[in-house]
């Protein structure tokens, strides 16, 4: 029995030391999910520079220096010279001129803005503080938005620079006056009448400008007809037309005519005939030549002459 015992005993030890022996079993290996790579930045697109965009025809801005409302003409060809029946000889031939883009003033300037280059220190003094009819006119608060006149073409120069801007060209000043039409006065062909222009001696002397909206150009700029006739840049002459300049032209390179300057538009006094476009006259202009203290050094002044500016960019 014992035996029998011992031996189930020694076979109970061999299976526990088989068991023992044996390996342990390697674990499967758990598959992990396979991780997500991190996204490649995307190339960032640079914002697209807008060209910039040139203003509309007839947009306005108004200028630091003095306040001027300013209106954009755009670069293109217009009908320069006489169409009419009036035309006189220094309009001819009438001929296309085509003209880079610029901006002009509104109106004419006023009292109170050349009183502004006067306090700089940049503008002399109107030779004469009254109007025709106003014995106080310059520096009475009543007209202080009517045009300055009594200024000489430098007086008008000196200002323009110093606001920034410079004395229209006889072209440019045509080109803002008439549009891209054949008109024969800024509003069109219907004759003047006291809603369009300040003509004809009807109220006598200078008006508050901007008074004739009716009397607009065809870009919106107001009183190219009537009120006070504008100094121009250009000297004057009579035949210049004839020499065929069709881009930006600048008018003669010398003097003529005792150095006379161009004026333009007609005054308070004119009759209808002076306030076509196409209408071209002259007064003397500075002869820096002259004795400082005389009259020809300085240049005409005159009541019925004002001006206005144009500028660039």
């Amino acid at each position: 029995m014992k035996r029998r015992l011992s031996l189930v005993l020694a076979l109970i030890f061999l299976l526990v030391g088989c068991q023992g022996n044996r390996a342990a079993p390697t674990p499967t290996p758990v598959p992990l999910p396979t991780a997500m790579p991190s996204p490649t930045p995307v190339a960032v697109i640079p914002t697209a520079t807008v060209a910039a965009q040139a203003p509309q025809a007839g947009s306005e801005r108004v200028a630091q220096a003095d306040g001027m409302v300013q209106v954009y003409i755009p670069e293109g060809t217009f009908h320069r010279g006489g169409y009419d029946t009036k035309t006189d000889p220094d309009e001819l031939p009438p001929h296309d001129v085509t003209l880079h883009a610029f901006w002009m003033d509104k109106t004419e300037v006023t009292n109170a803005m050349y009183k502004l280059c006067m306090d700089a220190g940049a503008c002399k003094p109107p030779k004469q503080f009254k109007s025709r009819t106003r014995d106080q006119y310059f520096l009475n608060p009543e007209f202080r938005d009517y045009p300055v006149v009594y200024v000489s073409w430098s007086d008008a120069d000196a200002y323009c620079r110093w606001a920034g801007r410079r004395l229209p060209t006889e072209a440019e000043w045509e080109r803002a006056a008439r549009g891209n039409d054949f008109r024969t006065y800024p509003w069109g062909d219907e004759f003047p009448d006291s809603s369009r222009a300040n003509f004809n001696n009807i109220v006598g002397d200078t008006s508050r400008v901007g008074s004739y909206p009716a009397g607009a150009s065809p870009f919106g700029i107001l009183d190219m007809a009537g009120n006070v006739w504008e100094w121009i840049a250009d000297f004057y002459d009579a035949n210049y037309y004839k020499k065929g300049v069709t881009v930006n032209p600048t008018g003669p390179t010398a003097r003529a005519n005792f150095y006379g300057r161009v004026i333009r538009g007609g005054s308070f006094q004119d009759a209808a005939t002076e306030l076509r476009v196409a209408n071209r006259a002259w007064l003397v202009g500075p002869n820096p030549s002259a004795n400082p203290n005389s009259a020809e050094f300085y240049g005409t002044v005159d009541p019925k002459v004002g001006f206005r500016c144009v500028s660039d960019q």
